[in-house]
């Protein structure tokens, strides 16, 4: 598998695979990830949380009804109140990050995940010792990654596709779920080459969002779920949005 670091190249505007991700096109202030020369002195970072007034929210609208979609999604059209966007870090340029699941014995040299006594956590099953890591903050080996690590962009990535949907098929090797992490992050992440170093920097500035209506939280969904979610990824170079969304359930089957 490769893990060297991203290029400028490797990572485009989000245009392969960008009818699974969506992108909008909005004018969201995000340079606090720019050298403060580059940074544009008439907008200022996006604050962490903005309040959304009866006019906004009015003309807010959120995912249009869709046939046999998972329940606790909202009507379309609901009046928002509050829109609250929590900062993701997002400095991880090398996938060598994860290579410390070799090292401490959770995946063997031949990438098979190891595996252990069934159990569950939450609604998850537990049966190898992948998801315990992920999950189970008693294990032993929980603390292979720190906090700080666990509330990495890269991270979160990982997590998600390893906990997969309601109806998913766990693999029984390291790489897929590698390989499916690094394509999404480069299509999520935009870098560039800081012209005084020569180094590879991130200029994407990551937002984990949630809006609130009259009866609490309305979006990504009115159920709480680990693996309900929605970033928005912001370019604050291009001024593009990518928005990556999941909602935790079964639809209607036909």
């Amino acid at each position: 598998m490769e893990t060297g670091p991203l290029r400028p190249s490797d990572v485009g505007d989000g245009g392969r695979g960008a009818g699974g991700l969506g992108r909008l096109l909005l004018q969201i202030p995000a340079s606090e990830n720019l050298p403060v020369s580059e940074r544009p002195r008439d907008r200022q970072p996006a604050p962490p949380v903005v309040d959304a007034g009866p006019s906004r929210g009015a003309g807010v609208r959120l995912r249009p009804d869709v046939p046999g979609a998972p329940q606790g999604r909202l009507p379309h059209g609901a009046e928002v109140k509050k829109i609250e966007a929590t900062n993701v870090p997002c400095t991880q340029l090398s996938m060598s990050f994860f290579n410390r699941l070799y090292d401490e014995d959770i995946v063997r040299a031949n990438g098979h995940i190891i595996k252990c006594l069934d159990s569950f956590c939450d609604s998850f099953p537990i049966s190898d010792e992948l998801r315990k890591v992920l999950l189970v903050e008693d294990s032993e080996k929980y603390e292979v990654f720190s906090q700080p690590d666990r509330e990495e962009f890269l991270f979160c990535l990982f997590k998600h596709l390893c906990l997969g949907g309601a109806l998913c098929q766990y693999e029984d090797v390291l790489h897929p779920y590698l390989e499916t992490t690094k394509l999404l992050y480069k299509d999520l992440v935009s870098v560039r080459k800081n012209p005084q170093t020569k180094k590879i920097q991130i200029t994407s500035s990551v937002f984990k969002v949630m809006a609130y209506d009259s009866n609490g939280v309305c979006y990504p969904s009115t159920k709480s779920h680990e693996q309900t979610f929605s970033y928005f990824i912001v370019d604050p170079i291009k001024r593009h949005v990518h928005v990556l969304y999941h909602c935790y359930g079964v639809g209607e089957m036909s």
